[in-house]
Protein backbone atom coordinates (compact mmCIF):
# COMPACT_ATOMS: atom_id res chain seq x y z
CA UNK A 1 0.00 0.00 0.00
CA UNK A 2 2.91 2.36 -0.35
CA UNK A 3 3.02 5.17 2.26
CA UNK A 4 -0.32 4.50 3.10
CA UNK A 5 -1.01 3.28 6.63
CA UNK A 6 -4.02 1.45 7.02
CA UNK A 7 -4.98 1.09 11.09
CA UNK A 8 -7.73 -0.71 12.15
CA UNK A 9 -8.89 -0.33 15.79
CA UNK A 10 -10.48 -3.50 16.85
CA UNK A 11 -11.31 -5.51 20.15
CA UNK A 12 -13.85 -8.34 20.35
CA UNK A 13 -15.31 -6.59 23.40
CA UNK A 14 -17.99 -4.07 22.71
CA UNK A 15 -18.47 -0.85 24.71
CA UNK A 16 -14.81 0.05 25.45
CA UNK A 17 -15.05 3.34 23.28
CA UNK A 18 -13.78 2.14 20.14
CA UNK A 19 -15.47 4.12 18.01
CA UNK A 20 -15.42 7.48 19.96
CA UNK A 21 -11.54 7.45 19.60
CA UNK A 22 -11.22 6.46 15.93
CA UNK A 23 -13.77 9.76 15.83
CA UNK A 24 -11.28 12.04 17.72
CA UNK A 25 -8.02 10.68 16.32
CA UNK A 26 -9.76 11.50 12.90
CA UNK A 27 -10.69 15.12 13.83
CA UNK A 28 -7.07 15.17 15.53
CA UNK A 29 -5.28 14.21 12.16
CA UNK A 30 -7.10 17.20 10.26
CA UNK A 31 -6.56 19.42 12.86
CA UNK A 32 -2.48 18.62 12.33
CA UNK A 33 -2.95 18.97 8.54
CA UNK A 34 -2.36 15.26 7.93
CA UNK A 35 -4.93 14.03 5.64
CA UNK A 36 -6.31 10.59 6.27
CA UNK A 37 -10.21 8.97 6.04
CA UNK A 38 -12.41 7.56 8.46
CA UNK A 39 -14.15 4.10 7.50
CA UNK A 40 -16.80 3.00 9.21
CA UNK A 41 -16.81 -0.98 8.66
CA UNK A 42 -19.24 -1.63 11.73
CA UNK A 43 -22.93 -2.25 10.87
CA UNK A 44 -24.23 -0.43 13.88
CA UNK A 45 -23.04 2.81 11.60
CA UNK A 46 -22.12 4.15 15.22
CA UNK A 47 -19.31 6.46 13.83
CA UNK A 48 -21.56 7.79 10.92
CA UNK A 49 -23.87 8.88 13.03
CA UNK A 50 -20.97 11.19 15.08
CA UNK A 51 -19.62 12.64 12.32
CA UNK A 52 -22.68 13.53 10.59
CA UNK A 53 -26.23 15.87 11.17
CA UNK A 54 -29.39 14.32 11.63
CA UNK A 55 -30.27 16.08 8.37
CA UNK A 56 -27.54 14.61 6.71
CA UNK A 57 -28.36 11.18 7.70
CA UNK A 58 -31.72 11.44 6.99
CA UNK A 59 -30.91 12.34 3.54
CA UNK A 60 -29.02 9.79 2.66
CA UNK A 61 -30.70 7.12 4.35
CA UNK A 62 -34.24 7.97 3.52
CA UNK A 63 -33.68 8.58 0.20
CA UNK A 64 -31.84 5.81 -0.09
CA UNK A 65 -28.74 7.98 -1.82
CA UNK A 66 -26.25 5.69 -2.63
CA UNK A 67 -23.41 6.48 -0.78
CA UNK A 68 -22.62 3.85 2.07
CA UNK A 69 -19.48 1.33 1.74
CA UNK A 70 -21.89 -1.31 0.88
CA UNK A 71 -22.65 1.01 -2.07
CA UNK A 72 -19.37 -0.32 -4.03
CA UNK A 73 -19.50 -3.39 -2.53
CA UNK A 74 -23.16 -4.69 -4.00
CA UNK A 75 -21.62 -4.24 -7.49
CA UNK A 76 -18.07 -6.87 -6.77
CA UNK A 77 -20.83 -9.23 -5.66
CA UNK A 78 -23.01 -9.05 -8.57
CA UNK A 79 -19.86 -9.84 -10.80
CA UNK A 80 -20.25 -6.01 -11.90
CA UNK A 81 -16.98 -3.51 -12.07
CA UNK A 82 -16.36 -2.07 -8.98
CA UNK A 83 -18.01 1.35 -8.68
CA UNK A 84 -16.03 4.23 -6.78
CA UNK A 85 -16.94 4.74 -3.28
CA UNK A 86 -18.82 7.60 -2.21
CA UNK A 87 -15.99 9.63 0.44
CA UNK A 88 -18.47 12.25 2.40
CA UNK A 89 -15.70 15.62 3.05
CA UNK A 90 -15.77 16.59 6.78
CA UNK A 91 -13.07 18.66 6.25
CA UNK A 92 -10.57 19.66 3.63
CA UNK A 93 -8.16 17.24 5.47
CA UNK A 94 -11.04 14.57 6.53
CA UNK A 95 -13.08 12.24 4.95
CA UNK A 96 -15.42 10.04 5.71
CA UNK A 97 -16.26 6.38 3.93
CA UNK A 98 -20.36 5.59 5.43
CA UNK A 99 -21.15 3.02 7.23
CA UNK A 100 -24.79 0.99 6.76
CA UNK A 101 -26.77 -1.58 8.25
CA UNK A 102 -27.30 -3.87 5.73
CA UNK A 103 -23.74 -4.46 5.89
CA UNK A 104 -23.85 -7.61 8.03
CA UNK A 105 -26.01 -9.72 4.87
CA UNK A 106 -22.25 -9.33 3.45
CA UNK A 107 -21.03 -11.91 6.27
CA UNK A 108 -22.26 -15.15 4.31
CA UNK A 109 -20.45 -14.06 0.83
CA UNK A 110 -17.51 -13.49 2.75
CA UNK A 111 -17.60 -16.56 4.74
CA UNK A 112 -18.34 -18.51 1.16
CA UNK A 113 -15.62 -16.87 -0.30
CA UNK A 114 -13.13 -17.67 2.58
CA UNK A 115 -13.82 -21.43 1.86
CA UNK A 116 -13.76 -21.41 -2.01
CA UNK A 117 -10.20 -19.09 -2.13
CA UNK A 118 -8.52 -22.50 -0.79
CA UNK A 119 -9.79 -23.80 -4.36
CA UNK A 120 -7.57 -20.71 -6.28
CA UNK A 121 -11.42 -19.31 -7.03
CA UNK A 122 -10.69 -15.87 -8.61
CA UNK A 123 -14.13 -14.43 -7.90
CA UNK A 124 -13.95 -15.48 -4.09
CA UNK A 125 -10.28 -13.81 -4.09
CA UNK A 126 -11.89 -10.69 -5.49
CA UNK A 127 -14.88 -10.51 -2.95
CA UNK A 128 -12.27 -11.10 -0.19
CA UNK A 129 -10.19 -8.41 -1.34
CA UNK A 130 -13.10 -5.82 -1.52
CA UNK A 131 -11.99 -3.65 1.06
CA UNK A 132 -8.45 -3.96 -0.19
CA UNK A 133 -10.22 -2.52 -3.07
CA UNK A 134 -12.38 0.09 -1.17
CA UNK A 135 -9.24 1.55 0.75
CA UNK A 136 -7.06 2.05 -2.02
CA UNK A 137 -9.61 3.50 -4.47
CA UNK A 138 -10.38 5.69 -1.56
CA UNK A 139 -6.69 6.57 -0.39
CA UNK A 140 -5.42 7.36 -4.00
CA UNK A 141 -9.03 9.76 -4.86
CA UNK A 142 -8.85 11.76 -1.32
CA UNK A 143 -4.63 11.97 -1.54
CA UNK A 144 -5.23 10.32 2.21
CA UNK A 145 -1.84 9.08 4.32
CA UNK A 146 -3.90 7.41 6.92
CA UNK A 147 -6.73 5.21 6.47
CA UNK A 148 -8.56 4.46 10.07
CA UNK A 149 -11.25 1.92 10.49
CA UNK A 150 -13.88 1.15 12.75
CA UNK A 151 -14.88 -2.26 12.99
CA UNK A 152 -17.81 -4.01 15.34
CA UNK A 153 -17.14 -6.07 18.61
CA UNK A 154 -17.00 -9.37 16.95
CA UNK A 155 -14.84 -11.93 15.32
CA UNK A 156 -16.95 -12.58 12.34
CA UNK A 157 -15.79 -12.64 8.97
CA UNK A 158 -16.04 -9.09 7.78
CA UNK A 159 -13.34 -8.23 10.73
CA UNK A 160 -11.17 -10.86 9.04
CA UNK A 161 -11.44 -9.62 5.95
CA UNK A 162 -10.74 -6.06 6.90
CA UNK A 163 -8.06 -6.74 9.36
CA UNK A 164 -6.13 -8.96 6.72
CA UNK A 165 -6.52 -5.84 4.25
CA UNK A 166 -4.63 -3.48 7.01
CA UNK A 167 -1.53 -2.61 8.06
CA UNK A 168 -1.62 -2.55 11.96
CA UNK A 169 -4.38 -3.06 14.45
CA UNK A 170 -4.90 -0.76 17.88
CA UNK A 171 -6.59 -2.26 20.58
CA UNK A 172 -8.51 0.42 22.75
CA UNK A 173 -9.35 -1.78 26.36
CA UNK A 174 -11.40 -1.29 29.49
CA UNK A 175 -9.96 -2.19 32.65
CA UNK A 176 -11.74 -5.43 33.74
CA UNK A 177 -11.51 -8.86 33.17
CA UNK A 178 -13.64 -9.03 30.20
CA UNK A 179 -11.10 -6.65 28.16
CA UNK A 180 -8.24 -8.89 29.19
CA UNK A 181 -10.11 -12.26 28.00
CA UNK A 182 -10.63 -10.05 24.55
CA UNK A 183 -6.74 -9.43 24.29
CA UNK A 184 -6.71 -13.28 24.34
CA UNK A 185 -9.64 -13.67 21.81
CA UNK A 186 -7.81 -11.03 19.66
CA UNK A 187 -4.34 -12.57 19.33
CA UNK A 188 -5.18 -16.22 18.93
CA UNK A 189 -7.77 -15.47 16.13
CA UNK A 190 -5.50 -12.95 14.71
CA UNK A 191 -2.32 -15.46 14.62
CA UNK A 192 -4.90 -18.48 13.06
CA UNK A 193 -6.16 -16.03 10.14
CA UNK A 194 -2.82 -15.01 9.24
CA UNK A 195 -1.86 -18.56 9.13
CA UNK A 196 -4.97 -19.73 7.06
CA UNK A 197 -4.82 -16.51 4.58
CA UNK A 198 -1.24 -17.92 3.93
CA UNK A 199 -2.56 -20.62 3.29
CA UNK A 200 -4.50 -19.32 0.42
CA UNK A 201 -2.27 -17.26 -0.98
CA UNK A 202 -0.58 -20.25 -2.24
CA UNK A 203 -3.86 -20.69 -4.49
CA UNK A 204 -4.31 -17.14 -5.39
CA UNK A 205 -4.70 -16.91 -9.08
CA UNK A 206 -1.80 -16.07 -11.17
CA UNK A 207 -3.46 -12.67 -13.07
CA UNK A 208 -6.02 -10.37 -11.64
CA UNK A 209 -6.88 -6.97 -12.06
CA UNK A 210 -7.63 -6.40 -8.49
CA UNK A 211 -5.00 -6.38 -5.60
CA UNK A 212 -5.38 -9.31 -3.13
CA UNK A 213 -4.02 -7.87 0.28
CA UNK A 214 -1.40 -9.74 1.95
CA UNK A 215 -2.64 -10.28 5.62
CA UNK A 216 0.42 -8.65 6.91
CA UNK A 217 -1.12 -6.75 9.33
CA UNK A 218 1.07 -6.04 12.46
CA UNK A 219 -0.60 -5.18 16.24
CA UNK A 220 0.49 -1.42 16.81
CA UNK A 221 -0.51 -1.68 21.15
CA UNK A 222 -3.37 -0.92 22.90
CA UNK A 223 -5.27 2.24 23.94
CA UNK A 224 -6.76 1.57 28.17
CA UNK A 225 -9.84 3.80 28.18
CA UNK A 226 -11.66 6.13 30.49
CA UNK A 227 -9.59 6.09 33.54
CA UNK A 228 -10.44 8.72 35.82
CA UNK A 229 -7.93 10.82 37.01
CA UNK A 230 -6.23 12.19 40.13
CA UNK A 231 -3.39 14.00 40.30
CA UNK A 232 -2.77 12.71 36.42
CA UNK A 233 -2.54 9.08 37.49
CA UNK A 234 -5.05 6.28 37.11
CA UNK A 235 -6.14 5.90 40.52
CA UNK A 236 -5.96 2.11 42.18
CA UNK A 237 -9.17 0.47 42.02
CA UNK A 238 -8.37 0.68 38.17
CA UNK A 239 -4.88 -0.51 38.14
CA UNK A 240 -5.97 -3.40 39.60
CA UNK A 241 -7.06 -4.66 35.93
CA UNK A 242 -4.72 -2.51 33.83
CA UNK A 243 -1.50 -3.53 35.14
CA UNK A 244 -2.37 -7.08 34.58
CA UNK A 245 -2.78 -5.72 30.63
CA UNK A 246 0.87 -5.56 29.29
CA UNK A 247 1.81 -9.30 30.11
CA UNK A 248 -1.62 -10.56 28.25
CA UNK A 249 -0.98 -8.29 25.04
CA UNK A 250 2.69 -9.15 25.28
CA UNK A 251 2.09 -12.74 25.70
CA UNK A 252 -1.58 -13.48 23.49
CA UNK A 253 -0.77 -10.30 20.76
CA UNK A 254 2.57 -10.18 20.57
CA UNK A 255 3.23 -14.24 21.44
CA UNK A 256 6.21 -13.16 23.59
CA UNK A 257 6.44 -15.30 26.30
CA UNK A 258 9.39 -13.60 28.11
CA UNK A 259 8.06 -12.22 31.22
CA UNK A 260 8.00 -9.00 31.89
CA UNK A 261 7.13 -6.12 34.67
CA UNK A 262 5.92 -3.54 32.80
CA UNK A 263 2.85 -1.28 34.53
CA UNK A 264 0.34 -0.11 32.20
CA UNK A 265 1.48 3.72 32.13
CA UNK A 266 5.42 2.46 31.32
CA UNK A 267 4.63 -0.46 28.89
CA UNK A 268 6.32 0.22 25.52
CA UNK A 269 2.86 -1.10 23.64
CA UNK A 270 0.46 0.80 25.58
CA UNK A 271 0.27 3.61 23.35
CA UNK A 272 -1.93 5.77 25.55
CA UNK A 273 -4.07 6.33 28.63
CA UNK A 274 -7.36 8.25 27.70
CA UNK A 275 -9.06 9.75 30.23
CA UNK A 276 -12.82 9.92 30.85
CA UNK A 277 -14.23 13.02 29.85
CA UNK A 278 -17.47 13.02 31.50
CA UNK A 279 -19.98 15.82 30.95
CA UNK A 280 -17.79 16.60 27.64
CA UNK A 281 -18.90 12.97 25.83
CA UNK A 282 -22.52 14.20 25.75
CA UNK A 283 -21.92 17.86 24.63
CA UNK A 284 -19.67 16.37 21.82
CA UNK A 285 -22.46 14.06 20.66
CA UNK A 286 -24.73 16.49 20.69
CA UNK A 287 -22.35 19.36 18.94
CA UNK A 288 -21.22 16.46 16.35
CA UNK A 289 -18.02 17.59 16.89
CA UNK A 290 -14.93 16.27 19.02
CA UNK A 291 -14.31 17.34 22.59
CA UNK A 292 -10.88 19.39 21.83
CA UNK A 293 -12.70 21.45 19.55
CA UNK A 294 -16.08 22.73 21.59
CA UNK A 295 -17.19 26.07 21.85
CA UNK A 296 -18.95 28.28 25.07
CA UNK A 297 -21.40 28.28 22.34
CA UNK A 298 -21.52 24.04 22.64
CA UNK A 299 -22.06 24.45 26.27
CA UNK A 300 -18.13 24.68 26.73
CA UNK A 301 -17.76 27.16 29.55
CA UNK A 302 -16.10 28.04 33.12
CA UNK A 303 -14.46 24.78 33.69
CA UNK A 304 -15.45 22.79 30.90
CA UNK A 305 -13.86 25.45 28.95
CA UNK A 306 -10.43 24.86 30.57
CA UNK A 307 -11.20 21.47 30.12
CA UNK A 308 -11.63 21.52 26.15
CA UNK A 309 -8.38 23.09 25.95
CA UNK A 310 -6.37 20.65 28.18
CA UNK A 311 -7.82 17.72 25.89
CA UNK A 312 -6.89 19.38 22.67
CA UNK A 313 -3.37 19.34 24.30
CA UNK A 314 -3.73 15.03 25.13
CA UNK A 315 -5.36 14.20 22.34
CA UNK A 316 -2.29 15.85 19.91
CA UNK A 317 -0.11 14.16 22.33
CA UNK A 318 -1.89 10.61 21.88
CA UNK A 319 -2.70 10.87 17.85
CA UNK A 320 1.58 11.41 17.55
CA UNK A 321 1.94 8.46 20.01
CA UNK A 322 -0.20 6.67 17.31
CA UNK A 323 1.76 7.86 14.22
CA UNK A 324 4.67 6.75 15.63
CA UNK A 325 3.49 3.27 16.59
CA UNK A 326 2.48 2.62 12.91
CA UNK A 327 5.22 3.58 11.23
Amino acid sequence: MGSIKVITFFNNKGGVGKTTTVYHVAWMLSEMGIKSIAIDLDPQSNLTSMFLSDDRLETIYESEEPCTVLNSISPIISGDPYEPVHIEPITSKLGLILGDLALSTFEDKLSDAWLKCLDGDAYSFRIMSIFNTIINDAAQRFHAKYILIDVGPNLGAINRAVLLSSDYMIIPVASDLFSLQGIKNIGATLHTWKQQWDKRLEQKPAKTTFTIPNGNIKPAGYIVMQYSAKESRPVQSYLRWANRIPRIFKEYVLNDNIPTNYTVEDDPNCIGLLKHYRSLAPMSMEAHKPIFLLKPADGAIGAHLYAVKKSYEEFQLFTENILTHCK
